[in-house]
């Protein structure tokens, strides 16, 4: 195989070559090579994202919020609970039909940390108001989503009736919603990340949106090491501030940002300075098995 040229993005090196005129190319990214019948570095993430390779993924996240004066994270519930240790959890709903026989959410599956900050994913049959036990005591919550339904949705019909809700059993704090207005939207809005142990991230792109007549500021940030438990901590740090973002601002990297090494927590923070404002942020990562 005769070498062509290389493309150095950060950390990871696409090196293009060519056999009997098809276009291949080689990934090497932490000393791991990865083959690829394409071209174009965006090509070679679409074969991350189709899982192509065992050891290389992409994951994109996306929340929204109301901003007022206080900081708080880009999700619908205004929080992302970092606790140090696992935390037995529950998810309920306001609404007696989301339940196993009922017209709306039957069932939920829930993806985040377990007490080793390894990910996993628990599907779990809703009981309408009465709540339900996730088996498997979390460290994190990153996204959850309805996953079975009584109601074959429409534009006017959503798949779940009532607001959902995961908290702590112990009926302590609450940690993510489903909401249902103005529409029930079926899906977490959680603009964070937890990095699993185990893995590397990259960003590969972010996009921030705020209501157009408002002016907001944005702030994306990184905490290392969350499995330390004693003192000293790894820091909360500042990755990136956005000043007076008002509509919308997006960003493909040509070079992938290495952010962290999992389990690290990744994701946007805001405030306005004067009322309140409707803002959205979106994140794409490309992920390294270590």
């Amino acid at each position: 195989m005769k070498e062509g040229g290389s493309i150095i993005l950060g950390s990871l090196i696409i090196a293009v070559a060519l056999i009997f005129g098809l276009g291949f190319s080689i990934a090497v990214i932490d000393g791991q090579q990865f083959e690829s019948l394409q071209l174009h570095p965006t090509e070679f993430y679409y074969d991350v994202s189709s899982g192509h390779y065992d050891n290389l993924s992409s994951i994109s996240k996306f929340g929204a919020t109301l901003l007022d004066t206080t900081i708080r994270p880009l999700t619908l519930s205004t929080h992302y609970r970092t606790p140090t240790s696992a935390v037995q959890l529950q998810v309920v709903s306001d609404d007696a039909q989301d339940s196993s026989t009922g017209t709306g959410a039957r069932k939920v599956t829930i993806i985040g940390l377990n007490a080793s900050w390894e990910e996993v994913v628990q599907e779990v049959t809703m009981n309408g108001l009465t709540p339900v036990q996730i088996p498997i005591p979390l460290t994190r919550v990153y996204r959850w989503y309805v996953s079975e339904s009584g109601t074959y949705a429409t534009e006017t019909t959503g798949s779940h009736a009532g607001q959902l809700l995961i908290e702590e059993t112990t009926g302590g704090a609450d940690w993510t919603i489903l909401t249902v207005t103005p529409y029930p939207v079926g899906q977490s809005q959680i603009s964070v990340y937890t990095i699993p142990k185990g893995k590397k991230g990259y960003l590969l792109s972010k996009t921030i949106f705020v209501d157009s007549t408002k002016s907001a500021d944005i702030y994306f940030f990184k905490r290392d090491n969350v499995n330390d438990t004693t003192v000293p901590f790894s820091p909360m740090r500042l990755v990136e501030r956005e000043v007076g973002v008002s509509g919308g601002y997006g960003l493909v990297l040509e070079e992938p940002t290495f952010l962290c090494e999992g389990p690290c927590d990744v994701g946007f923070m805001g405030l306005i300075s004067v009322g309140t404002a409707s803002a959205s942020a979106e994140f794409e990562l490309l992920l390294v098995d270590i």
